[in-house]
């Protein structure tokens, strides 16, 4: 039987010092040069802003800064990026390191987390890239959502949504308290990098609950 990999990553938008090369534009509806002006004047900064943070969802601009697993019923391990971005291909070397370590020889890890295969898995392979960091076999493979445990696909289907948080509160779980992935690059800027790491574990927690309520299920 394959190991179930139970595993979850926090991201991070790319260097600030890429924010200001980031264009902004005046919707369409503005056609006048002095009201795309002052459209501009009034909204570049923040709409620059909100650009900027969305490339936490983007592997090729974004980061790393939590990687989360488990094998099976084993303790959750992590790896923290810090407070320096160019600890990113180290810890992701190290990573894949373990990974190696801890799967005996020829093992394929079955991985299960919710949305990795839209997500996670995909986030990694892209930075290992860019830090030429050798894919490992079974992350480099491009499986069909339903080809692993992903449980919000397992949940959902292929065209709708479930977050994490609501699934555990629809499974009697406990949810996600006080912190969500939308607060991870604020942690990150204050330097709240064990906060950041408990809520990536406790999310792998989750993720593991909820899979073995699917297991008890036949799922």
């Amino acid at each position: 039987m394959k190991p179930t990999l139970y595993i979850d990553i926090e991201t991070i938008a790319g260097p600030e010092s890429g924010k200001d090369a980031i264009e902004v534009s005046a919707p369409a509806t503005y056609k006048k040069p002095e009201s795309i002006q002052k459209w501009l004047d009034d909204n570049a900064e923040t709409a620059r802003e909100d650009i900027y943070r969305k490339q936490s969802f983007n592997g090729g601009y974004g980061q790393i800064c939590q990687i989360s697993w488990a094998f099976n019923d084993g303790d959750v391990e992590g790896l923290s990026l810090g407070a320096d971005r160019a600890n990113e291909g180290p810890m992701l070397e190290k990573f894949v390191e373990q990974m190696a370590a801890e799967l005996s020889f020829g093992d394929m890890p079955e991985p299960c987390g919710h949305y990795i295969s839209g997500f996670d898995l995909r986030f990694i392979k892209h930075r290992c890239i860019i830090h030429g960091i050798k894919v490992p076999v079974w992350l480099a493979r491009d499986p069909k959502p339903w080809e692993i445990r992903d449980t919000m696909i397992m949940w959902a289907g292929i065209k709708d949504r479930v977050s994490l948080d609501e699934l555990c509160k629809i499974l009697g779980i406990e949810g996600k308290g006080d912190m969500d992935g939308s607060m991870v690059y604020d942690a990150w800027l204050a330097g709240e990098h064990d906060k950041i790491s408990e809520y990536c574990a406790d999310d792998v927690e989750k993720v593991r609950k909820i899979n073995k309520k699917f297991m008890e299920a036949g799922i």
